[in-house]
């Protein structure tokens, strides 16, 4: 079991995080105002101190701690932190995003005073004369900041609820001074009150503290704001979804039925930041940290790091590695002039290459456990160059929305990588990304029909592989799709699967590999994508086992989504004005394929033509009739017969 102390959006996310698995658990707020359901776990209400907190956990079983709470709730980390102290509990913290000063612009950091604690506050608001302030701190804080609001004007914004109020009435502090989070935005409200100065928390990005810098520096008034307090020893911090997930896993491995793993995107980027950081003389260590896509930082482990040692010197051109050393003099890492008549000092290396080993977590990727290699060297060119390695595909064709002869590396991979390595150095770059065995691995995947030849494509739109993911297989429909778009297909022929698909190229064999996309159980997906890329002319093949699900709506036809519904077959059977011995088919059925022997002469017929009609209903939703994408079905037998088209 685990303990989720929340209330905040951390503590949604925690919950959107907890409910994948399916599992029990319990979500505690301080009070009952946050709106949330919890689908799997238990909602709790009420302030907990050391002992209730440590009765519960011994109550309930609980495994692990996540401190999904304000970064203000210092009273609450602390319990926490006793808690899993007396108990040996493990404490996950979900920690908010907080801007970087260094990041920050001149005017922004100009504006913005920090202060220790609200003491500090106050008195560097004394200091500095300001008189006029609008506080955006809370109700909580409206008894600690009141040396201050009891001689200077001072505004607070509050939420409107009668708990809220009451509080600030306890404190004496005057109602026609309390602004309300609906009434105004930070800009309309400084707009109105007209203050010196704004008061706030380092609240992070969910706490909307980069809004209040915004309107506080097109006001032209200074910031004040009250550092975050440390957290306790011993808290693992996590940032997002997949840092949360991945704790998880590790520290209560049954709560999930299956890990996640990272893509090869991910692994690649980490592989390339490990062999550039090693490059740039940094000490090599066995996890490197990347950002993700959605902006969440989590580290990977590295398998290896080594140098590359430099090519002999050329003693007829004793000045070959010149602009390799301009390169380095552009990281203020140039070697010192040589004494005069003496050859220049070389670097130790030229290049460096990492190694990281795929962990897909529990989904069947072909390529987990393979290593994926990333290979970094400055070049003479400006940007980040990326070329192709042992067991890396090569592009021939267009809609991959990739260099035509380049490596197979996608755009976000690409992306990833750019990120890391141009944070780290200005130099031009080399990147040459190789997965050792990865020619052998393509047979398995999509590539040979994507045009993608000689090895596997770097891939991963999110950089982390969810189990059995969906998302990867509606991603590679998509790549299908484009690349059949690309090629001048406009005929599509979309089918579940390679027996279906067989069948359907005796049927068209004047139309090219590409024309033909798998779509699995996602037939719905893969008609929005062809309607939502203009393909003129789509004809579905559907076998029975996939048609009586779709027939009946379910434009996912996963055995985990919907089951074969005989309940509605009879409805079918019976609309379609078939015969009494047709419903008796129907109740004695196992598989939805017996019944191409369970029906026969009219009832047959009248079956399959309704069935089939149910099924063009159905993806109507996604595809309209008449529109832009002309659809048609065809209901193929088990021996590939095309029984009949609608």
């Amino acid at each position: 079991m685990i303990l989720i102390l929340g209330g905040t959006t951390e503590g949604r996310l925690a919950v959107r995080v907890a409910d994948a698995a399916g599992s029990p658990y319990w979500y505690s707020t301080r009070g009952d105002q946050q709106q949330i359901e919890c689908k799997h776990g238990t909602h709790i209400s009420g302030a907990l101190d050391e002992a209730a907190m440590a009765a519960f956990c011994t109550a309930h079983g609980i495994r692990l701690l996540v401190d999904a709470a304000h970064p203000f709730a210092v009273e609450l980390h602390r319990t926490v932190a006793a808690v899993a102290e007396s108990l040996d509990l493990p404490v996950v913290r979900v920690e908010r995003v907080y801007a970087d000063p260094a990041g920050m612009s001149g005017s922004d950091r100009a504006s913005l005073r920090w202060c220790d604690d609200y003491a500090d506050a106050i008195r560097q608001l004394e200091a500095d004369g300001i008189d006029r302030l609008l506080a955006l701190t809370g109700v909580q804080t409206i008894g600690k900041l009141r040396p201050f609001w009891s001689r200077h004007t001072c505004w607070f914004r509050i939420l409107r609820r009668e708990e809220s109020l009451e509080k600030a009435r306890q404190q004496g502090f005057p109602e026609e001074r309390l602004a309300y989070y609906e009434e105004d935005d930070d800009a309309a409200l400084i707009a109105r009150l007209r203050p010196e100065a704004i008061l706030t928390k380092e609240s992070g990005e969910s706490g909307g503290f980069g809004q209040k810098l915004a309107a506080a520096r097109a006001a032209g008034i200074p910031v004040y704001a009250v550092r975050r307090p440390a957290l306790p020893a011993g808290f693992e911090v996590v940032t997002g979804e997949h840092g949360l997930r991945k704790a998880i896993e590790r520290l209560v491995p049954d709560f999930f039925p299956l890990r996640s793993g990272f893509t090869t995107g991910a692994c690649a980027t980490a592989a390339a930041k490990a062999a550039l950081l090693a490059l740039l003389g940094h000490p090599a260590g066995d996890r490197v940290e990347i950002t993700f896509p959605d902006g969440e930082i989590l580290a990977l482990p590295v398998a290896d790091v080594h140098l590359l040692p430099p090519p002999p010197r050329d003693e007829a051109n004793p000045r070959a590695a010149e602009p390799f050393l301009t390169q380095r003099g552009r990281l203020g890492q140039k070697e010192p002039a040589a004494p005069p008549g003496q050859p220049e000092p070389r670097p130790a290396a030229e290049a460096a290459t990492a190694t990281v080993i795929k962990d897909a977590g529990d989904d069947p990727d072909v390529t987990n456990g393979y290593p994926i290699v990333a290979t970094v060297a400055f070049s003479q060119e400006p940007g980040i160059h990326f070329l192709q390695g042992e067991g890396v595909g090569r592009v021939t064709l267009p809609g991959l929305g990739l260099p035509v002869g380049g490596p197979a590396i996608n755009r976000v991979p690409r992306q990833m990588m750019e990120r890391e390595l141009t944070a780290l150095c200005d130099s031009g770059l080399d990147v040459t990304i190789s997965v050792p065995g990865g020619r052998e691995l393509a047979g398995r995947t999509f590539n040979p029909k994507l045009g993608v030849v000689d090895g596997i494509s770097i891939i991963g739109t999110s950089g982390i592989v969810r189990p059995f993911s969906n998302e990867a297989f509606v991603d590679a429909i998509r790549k299908e799709i484009e690349v059949a778009k690309a090629v001048g297909v406009r005929h599509l022929v979309i089918n579940s699967g390679a027996k279906s698909e067989a069948f359907l190229k005796k049927r068209f064999p004047d139309l090219p590999p590409q024309a033909f996309v798998h779509y699995g159980n996602f037939i719905g997906e893969t008609l929005r994508i062809a309607v939502a890329l203009g393909v003129p002319q789509v004809t579905m093949g559907i076998m029975l086992g996939k048609a009586v699900k779709l027939a009946e709506g379910h434009l996912d036809t996963h055995s985990k989504s919907v089951v074969m519904n005989k309940v509605f077959l009879r409805e079918v059977a019976a609309g379609a004005g078939c015969s009494p011995a047709a419903a008796a088919a129907i109740d004695s059925l196992t598989l939805a394929r017996e019944l191409w022997h369970g029906l026969s002469g009219d009832d047959a017929a009248r079956f399959f033509s309704a069935l089939l009609d149910r099924c063009a209903a159905a993806c109507a939703t996604v595809c309209p009739r008449p529109g832009p994408t002309n659809l048609t079905i065809l209901l193929l037998d088990e021996d590939g017969n095309i029984f009949i088209d609608s």
